[in-house]
This record gives C-alpha cells, structure tokens and sequence, in this order.
C-alpha cells in the first residue's frame, strides 16, 4: 500500500510541475499577450483528468453551456494540451477556408492512437504535408474518380440486392424489422469490396467487421493509457497488453487479404509478361480486373524515405477506408429512412418524383444515371445531413504555429474542434432548424443558394452546415458518400413503403458517429 501512495503522490507532483511550466512559460514572444479562448476554470491535474475521461456525448450539453456563457468559441483543458472548440460558421470558414494553409494540421497523436494509426501514417491523422498529399492524392485519382466510381456501378447494385434480400425474408415474419444491423452490414460488405477487390464470404464478412468495431471501441476503452504512458506502461501493463491484443488481432485478419491481392497483383504482372513475349493476342483476353484501394497501396513509397508501405500501414491505412466509408454512410442512410417513416408525406413525395423519372420501365430499379434528374431526392439526402449529422464533431485540426485568431491565441500544441451540429441548426441560416423540411435545398427556397445554383456542400463560398468538413482537411469521399447514400435511398423507397411500428424516436446521442438512441424498427411493404 505505501508503495502505491509513493507512486501516486510522484504523478501527481509531476503533473503539477509540468502544469505549472506550461502556465508560466509564454507560448511564443508573438502570442504571448493574447490570452486562450475563455472557459471553465483551468484545476491543474485534476480538471484536466476530468475533461479527457469525458466521451463527446458528455461533453457536447457541457459545451452548449458553455458557448452560451463565453460566446462561440471556448477553450477546454483536455489532458495536457488546450481544446478549442468553435460553434460559429463563419470563425470556421474563416479558418477553414481563408486560413486553410495553417489550420489544416493535425494534433499530435496519444499513445494509443499512434499504435492505431501507424505513427499517423495515414489520411485522417497525417500530418499536413508530403505523407498526407501522397495518401489523399493516391485516394482521389485512383478510387475516387468518376470513371473508377462508375467501375464499381455492378458492386453497388450486388450490394443492394443483398440488402433488399435480407430485408424481404425479415419482412415475412410477423415482428418488427430492425433495419440497422442489416444497413451496416450491407455497407460494409460495399467497403471491403472496394478495399481489397472480393466478395468475401460472410465469416470473414464479419471477421474483419469485428475486429474493426473493437478497434474503435479501443479508442474509449483505454483511454486512461494515455494520461502518462511512461508510467501506465507499468502500472496498467496487463491493460496494455490487452490493448496491443486488439491491434494484433487486427492484423491477422486484414494481413492475409493484403498479401492475397499483392499475390494476385503479382501474377497478372507475369501473365501480360508472358503474353508480351509470346505476342498471342488469343492470350490477350483475360477477364476483366477490378483494381482495389489495396491494389494502389501496394507501389506507393513514401516521399523522402524510399520505402514503400509497410504490412503495418497498409493495415492502418486500410482500417481507416472501411471505418470512414461505412460508419458515417451507414448513419446517415438509417436517419433519412426514420424521417421518411416519421413523415410519411415526405416519403410519398419521393416516391412520386421516382416513379415520374422512371416511367413504364420494367427493371424496378433506380439506375445511377436516373438520380441526377430527382432534385427532391438530392433534398432529401441534403437535408437529412443537415438536421441529423453522422457526426457531431469534425476531426480534430490543429494549427502548423502559435497565431492569434479572433483576438485569442490558438496555440500549436492545441487541439481545433469544430462543431458540426451547432453549425447545422443556426436558426440565423436555417427557419425552424429542427425541423425536416427537404424544400429547403430546393432552388426555390431562400436558404438555397443564390441564382438557382445547387447547394455548396464544400462550404468554399459560406459555410451553412459542414457535414464532410470544409476546406483542405475535408473529406475527400464525400461525392462518393452522397452517391451511395441517394442510389439506396432511392431504390429501398422505390421497393418498400415505409412503415412504422411505434412513434419514430429521432433523438440520438453521440459515439464514434452519431446514432439513435432507440434504433428504428419498421414494417416494409413490397410495392411490387
């Protein structure tokens, strides 16, 4: 037991040391007479321990408080480096946008975090410069471009036969559906496939959707990892231990698949050596290839090492596709569904828009191609990202050096955070903000932007919501997100009437990306 207390008085006179410095010393001679965002008194050690055990769902309510009191931007001493958190829409275009260059680095990793992200050798957590503009480059021009989105058109279209399958035999019985296991489940059986170019059979389906759901779970689970690593390395060595478990199971799942298309990679390349040299164009025709997010990975080398990927930031780097692309589109897909059973007048509307775009056809389905004529259906998807965003929160930006902004000193050691929500729901944009009402993205509304034009969802001109971000850090998915979520909105709304079961609660609450409380139970009715 007198061991312990040495132990803990010895951390707690470190901490009020290291807390003490960093009052004293002046961030910069630049900055140094202008003071932090205001915010809740600053308790050395303790206030700080009692910030950073707090989950977002925590802390947003805390933070509606506190904007309330110090105005739309305040200062939360998480841990031992300032949070910044800004409520207002235009102080985030002001440093999104017109002060892109600066604002669009990112806080240096926990302990944690650094292990899940390979040292922050990937696109979400990289540090703004060659590492990053490698990855976001390589994402843009090899999975990201139209043509090689429209290449997946017959993947999308498998994945929404699967899900119209599952949903058909569970219409049959007599209980209600719950439709967000099988939305996520059809989303991710999507991301794998784009990622390493396989329907994969449904155990390792859900293999590797376990071991990415305990990947997030780890970010909460051991946060206490990362108050001093030094020391809960060992005093908590069997948390960690269990902690590198996770990581490690990861990579035995996702490993094998990277190898596999390396494998395949490998092959192809002497295959057409070999028809090269036998100059047999019968030889020529060989099926047609799906290239893979893991495929453009494998002959990237990093700028100024010389190297190529490693095994390990393949993993990180493709953890971070499946999570991105499934997680946030899966949400947002399940709250445009509970409006739409919430009111069902919207969901006829829809339902009408679709049937006049589609005519006498006979296939029953909404073609890609049908989607940009169903302005209504663009509103609806527009205003479901308003009114219920996948996320609260953007990821944390970080400045590249100390500056003042809007009088208060942004110190680089700090955190950004900007609050997606808030921005949402400003009544001085939107009337009535929490209400769903699709008409307002349509060009006779006067929240829609001037002259007709369609609505700026980059935020480059104003910000009125920024469900993808804004500016150089944002989502560089985010067509492809939209994309996704119309072609199956459209064409669930198209098969099915939307029914609910009891009333539709579209209260939600905050984890990694925001969920209803009470998932949605509904009763499908096959319209054909």
């Amino acid at each position: 037991m007198g061991l312990w207390l040495i132990v803990f008085v010895t951390i707690c006179l470190c901490f009020s040391i290291r807390a003490l410095i960093n009052l004293l010393s002046p961030s910069s001679s630049s900055s140094s007479s202008s003071p932090l965002p205001p915010g809740p008194l600053r308790v050395p050690i303790i206030g700080s321990l009692i910030w950073l055990s707090r989950s977002l769902s925590e802390l947003e309510p805390i933070l509606r408080k506190l904007h309330a009191k110090y105005g739309p931007i305040v200062t939360l001493p998480i841990g031992s480096r300032p949070a910044i958190f800004i409520a207002d829409r235009s102080m985030a275009h002001q440093a999104l946008i017109q002060n892109g260059l600066v604002f669009s680095d990112r806080p240096k990793a926990l302990a944690t975090e650094k292990i899940l992200n390979s040292d922050q050798h990937n696109i979400i957590s990289a540090s703004y410069g060659p590492k990053w503009r490698l990855l976001r480059r390589n994402l843009a021009s090899e999975m990201l471009h139209p043509a090689r989105i429209r290449s997946f058109s017959s993947i999308r279209k498998w994945v929404l036969d699967l899900l119209v399958t599952r949903l058909i035999v569970d219409s049959k019985s007599s209980n209600p559906i719950g439709v967000q296991d099988h939305i996520q489940y059809a989303m991710f059986c999507l991301l794998v496939f784009l990622c390493f170019g396989d329907k994969l059979d449904d155990k390792r389906i859900k293999d590797i959707e376990c071991v990415q759901r305990n990947i997030l779970l780890s970010l909460r689970r051991f946060r206490t990892l990362n108050f001093w690593p030094a020391i809960t390395r060992v005093l908590l060595r069997k948390k960690w231990e269990k902690f590198l478990q996770i990581k490690q199971e990861q990579k035995d799942v996702l490993i094998p698949l990277i190898r596999a298309r390396k494998k395949l990679k490998e092959e192809r390349s002497n295959q057409e050596q070999d028809d090269n040299n036998d100059n047999d164009d019968d030889n020529n025709a060989t099926e047609e290839h799906i290239v893979s997010y893991v495929d453009t990975l494998l002959d990237l080398e990093w700028p100024g090492e010389k190297r190529k990927l490693n095994e390990g930031e393949m993993v990180s780097i493709c953890s971070e596709f499946l999570n991105a692309g499934t997680d946030t589109t899966a949400t947002a897909l399940q709250w445009t569904l509970a409006c739409l059973v919430k009111y069902p007048q919207i969901q006829q509307r829809l339902v009408d828009e679709i049937r006049d775009v589609m005519g006498e056809r006979e296939d029953k389905e909404a073609r890609e191609e049908d989607l940009s004529k169903m302005p209504y259906l663009k509103a609806v998807i527009l205003e479901g990202l308003r009114r219920h965003p996948p996320a609260h929160f953007v990821l944390p930006h970080a400045v590249s050096k100390d500056m003042v902004f809007n009088s208060y000193l942004v110190p680089k050691n700090g955190s950004l955070n900007f609050m997606v929500a808030e921005m949402g729901w400003d009544p001085k944009v939107w009337e009535n903000p929490m209400e769903f009402r699709p008409e307002r993205f349509l060009s006779t509304e006067k929240n829609n932007d001037n002259n007709g034009e369609t609505f700026d969802i980059t935020g480059s001109r104003e910000i009125k919501m920024m469900p993808f971000g804004a500016g150089r850090r944002m989502c560089p998915g985010y067509a492809l997100a939209l994309l996704h979520l119309e072609y199956y909105v459209a064409n669930l709304v198209w098969k099915f009437e939307w029914k609910a079961c009891d009333d539709v609660d579209l209260s939600e609450k905050v984890e990694f990306t925001t969920v209803m409380k009470h998932p949605l139970q509904v009763r499908l009715c096959p319209r054909f």
